[in-house]
């Protein structure tokens, strides 16, 4: 199931520099390690945000909740999800049809 996600990074400004620094670490292993295993297929920065928006392939909404639960930065987040589904109008909707 695809599904795209918008999330808005709100990390507190008094967040100790060294605690910062961990969970910016953390987020970007985590995250490259769900691109490598083919989870999170797309990342694109939302420019002149500090957001994202991302799609992700998974079985169902429990294994994208419990992928969304794990970031790092989940609880600095605000997350808004959206099930996404194939467009008859696209071409790949129109190669698989034939």
């Amino acid at each position: 199931m695809l599904f795209a996600v918008k999330m808005d990074v709100e990390i507190p400004r008094d967040l100790d520099a060294a605690v910062r620094e961990d969970l910016l670490s953390r987020e970007k292993n985590y995250c490259q390690d769900l691109q490598r295993a083919g989870r999170w297929v797309h990342i694109w920065r939302c420019a002149g945000q500090y957001a994202n928006l991302s799609v992700f392939d998974v079985a169902d909404n429990d294994e994208l909740h419990t992928l969304l639960w794990n970031l790092p930065l989940f609880p600095y987040m605000k997350v808004s999800v959206t099930p996404l589904a194939t467009h008859p109008s696209a071409l790949d909707a129109a190669a698989a049809a034939s």
